[in-house]
């Protein structure tokens, strides 16, 4: 049963949908569905998502992620507002979305909400994930005036001693308090935004609290918990990191102790029509789990993005994608077909 607070955030992302938009959306639809029968990259349309990246920077140093191990070979830096206008300049009549996020913490990026809030008075429905360690009063109300239509928290443990384990450097207790004062400002403004989702990790050290997330959740006024499965990017020989609860796990034990991913890779992928992400300078990768931003399919600061999502390089991979997807390096540990739920 969907309760008050989700047909809110429904009502929320409806609200400003165009004829434009909904044309855009069918066309991608049948060109990415004639595109699979083909074999072939068919692509009408233009995209209806997709991510900006605030910051390659992070607070925290959780194991599995670029941001945390400072591992990134490509260039740091943290968006301007130029690429958030511009962004919208290009994609004006098909755009419904924008995540605010890729790699880093958006709220270290000091004009981060400003630009959420070109977004909003532009009708798009816009979310964000944050480890929730800057979610002190003044950020909490400037967050809700924002007009975010969407929080991620991610909150990977419902003790300091499990959520560490994963959230290194990170404190539980400021992201209680950053719940709470994101809540209390909701409040306070008389919003129904954002909603607000608590994001569960399952690693090994936490799986036994997958109950007491919903329990903390319910208690504080979160409006939704998602779980995740974890990425692990040396599975093959087990971590210590992935569950015992296969239901939790992307991987599968083999008899002889090894690991495999447990999902079939099919030569077919919804994101590579519908989405795409810019990098914090204005590169376009094909999704979210080019972390590196191998694949630059181009650079919106310096071309307009038709000719981008449409040019040799995107149709050469997505052709790739639709004969061959197993050759593609970041397709290899995707979630598509295995995801509990991913933002990733």
């Amino acid at each position: 049963m969907i309760n008050k607070a989700k047909l809110k955030d429904i009502f929320e992302f409806v609200r400003h949908r165009k004829l434009s938009q909904l044309k855009h959306a069918m066309l991608i639809s049948l060109s990415y569905y004639l595109s699979r029968l083909m074999r072939r990259p068919i692509v009408w349309g233009m995209p209806l998502a997709v991510s900006i990246e605030p910051t390659t920077s992070c607070n925290l140093r959780c194991p599995e992620c670029p941001s945390g191990l400072r591992s990134f070979t490509r260039d740091r830096g943290m968006s301007e507002d130029e690429l958030v206008h511009r962004v919208i300049d290009n994609l004006k009549s098909s755009l419904t979305t924008i995540l605010f996020y890729f790699q880093g913490e958006p709220y270290l990026n000091s004009g981060f909400l400003r630009q959420v809030k070109i977004a909003s008075k532009a009708g798009i429905y816009t979310s964000t994930s944050t480890n929730a360690h800057y979610l002190h009063p003044k950020n909490a109300k400037a967050t809700v005036e924002s007009g975010l239509s969407r929080l991620i928290i991610s909150i990977d443990g419902t003790s300091q001693a499990t959520y560490e384990q994963y959230r290194i450097g990170g404190s539980l207790q400021k992201v209680i308090e950053g719940t709470k004062n994101l809540i209390e400002a909701k409040k306070a403004l008389n919003s129904s935004t954002p909603y607000v989702v608590f994001q569960f990790l399952v690693v090994r050290p936490n799986e036994h609290q997958v109950g007491e997330v919903y329990r903390l959740a319910d208690e504080l006024g979160v409006d939704e918990v998602k779980l995740k499965t974890a990425q692990i990017y040396d599975y093959e020989h087990g971590s210590d990191l992935i569950p015992e609860n296969e239901k939790y796990s992307r991987y599968r034990k083999l008899a002889d102790g090894r690991y495999e991913f447990k999902n079939k890779l099919l030569n077919q992928c919804w994101k590579m029509w519908h989405s795409c992400v810019f990098t914090w300078d204005g590169n376009t990768v094909p999704c979210c789990f080019d972390k590196d931003a191998h694949h630059q399919m181009g650079n919106i600061m310096h071309q307009p993005f038709e000719k981008i999502w449409k040019n040799e390089a995107y149709q050469n991979f997505r052709s790739l994608l639709l004969n061959g997807r197993e050759e593609i390096d970041i397709c290899k540990n995707c979630t598509e077909g295995t995801k509990i739920w991913a933002e990733d």
